[in-house]
């Protein structure tokens, strides 16, 4: 029992006392193998035989250090998101001379995703493929599988998107949501069927609803992002709802991460009473590694979920004080109680294939003191 949390306890089922993000660090080899596959000097068949041999090395490296649900570091993917919802029927990834949002001093690639027909899930989607060896290589372990957020589809496709014009079947934006909800859900029962019973749902549009500067632009444009918010709830509410009993669902809300860098910055106080107080996710992956992230106060709209704090960085490799994040964590607990709280990385490793900006060994140092601190502070 920890002095300091006389009441705190072990967690069994997701999200974990101490868990991660998802993505990782693309090893030496599978980038090598990316650009032979890009080369024709292997095939298809010789690319899917080494990345299921860095999946199986991820696997085993994430259990010995501790991790109570391994991921697959999205290692198949280029992007966190685009991968995904450019699978799905109805979408198509399309180049652009500059990408949509602005990061901090680096430039990633233009690409972003277009509707173009009716939105729909087919078991055709490589994530099923993608899932599957996860699945392979953890066996009876338990996994985690990472997908965007069904609100990335439409915020990139329809709002980020200034010269949005709608197709004619979605002239009516309800037919878009339904749509949308109805393609997750036949994602999710696939994942399912699969075996899989922990799902995250990676969002960067709440953390631009966060920051001031980027409400002010699109109240400029005419958007009113109090009725995206209620519309986004209801959408992932949806999916809530149909979820099977035993599969636990969390949704990640990130500021940005390419290179070590970010996009947007503010509070969650704009956001708070809307999205922690009516959505029914199974726990929230916040963003606090900086002050980027504002305070615990708008915490106290926490209903039942839980709330992994991402109080250590993926950004840098410098490691954090032990001592101060108990102190952060403590200071959490004026809102929210200690055991609705878990520890994390503010975000993946590698939202894109090139990766932050620190080596391997500090990725593993960092997962190494997020479980120390939480066997500290939870058992």
């Amino acid at each position: 029992m920890s002095q300091q949390f006389p009441t705190a306890t072990t967690r069994t089922i997701a999200p974990f006392r101490n868990d991660v993000v998802g993505s990782f660090l693309r090893p030496q080899a599978l980038q090598q193998a990316k650009v032979d596959l890009k080369d024709g000097k292997i095939n298809q068949t010789e690319f899917d035989k080494i990345l299921t041999d860095e999946v199986q090395k991820l696997v085993d490296l994430q259990k010995q250090h501790g991790l109570k649900a391994v991921t697959d570091g999205e290692f198949s993917r280029v992007w966190w998101h685009l991968d995904f919802l450019a699978g799905l029927d109805g979408v198509e990834m399309i180049d652009l001379e500059k990408f949509p949002v602005h990061f901090q001093g680096v430039k990633p690639k233009g690409n972003t995703v277009k509707i173009v027909g009716k939105i729909d899930f087919s078991e055709s989607h490589p994530f099923v493929k993608a899932y599957q060896i996860l699945k392979d290589c953890a066996g009876d372990y338990p996994t985690k599988f990472t997908i965007p957020s069904p609100c990335m589809l439409h915020i990139i496709a329809t709002i980020r998107e200034e010269n949005y014009v709608p197709l004619d079947i979605y002239q009516d934006e309800e037919k878009l949501y339904d749509d949308i909800a109805n393609a997750y859900i036949k994602a999710m029962n696939k994942f399912y069927a699969q075996g899989l019973r922990y799902l995250q749902l990676d969002d960067t549009s709440w953390g631009q609803f966060c920051a001031l500067d980027k409400r002010e632009e699109y109240k400029v444009r005419g958007i009113d992002l109090d009725k995206v918010a209620k519309d986004y709830v209801k959408l992932l509410n949806r999916i809530m709802d149909a979820k099977p009993a035993d599969m636990q669902i969390t949704m990640h809300i990130c500021r940005g991460n390419f290179r070590s860098t970010w996009f947007s910055e503010g509070g969650y106080a704009p956001v708070a009473e809307e999205l922690f107080g009516n959505c029914k996710i199974d726990g929230f992956f916040l963003e606090y590694d900086s002050e980027r992230a504002g305070d615990f106060t708008p915490l106290k709209n926490i209903k039942n979920q839980q709330v992994v704090l991402g109080l250590i960085t993926s950004k840098t490799g410098d490691l954090e004080d032990k001592t101060a994040v108990i102190e952060r964590i403590k200071e959490a607990t004026q809102f929210v109680d200690i055991n609705q709280l878990c520890l994390s990385p503010q975000c993946g490793f590698a939202s894109t294939e090139e990766g932050n900006i620190l080596t391997e060994q500090a990725q593993w140092a960092k997962l190494d003191l997020i479980k120390e601190i939480s066997d500290e502070v939870w058992s």
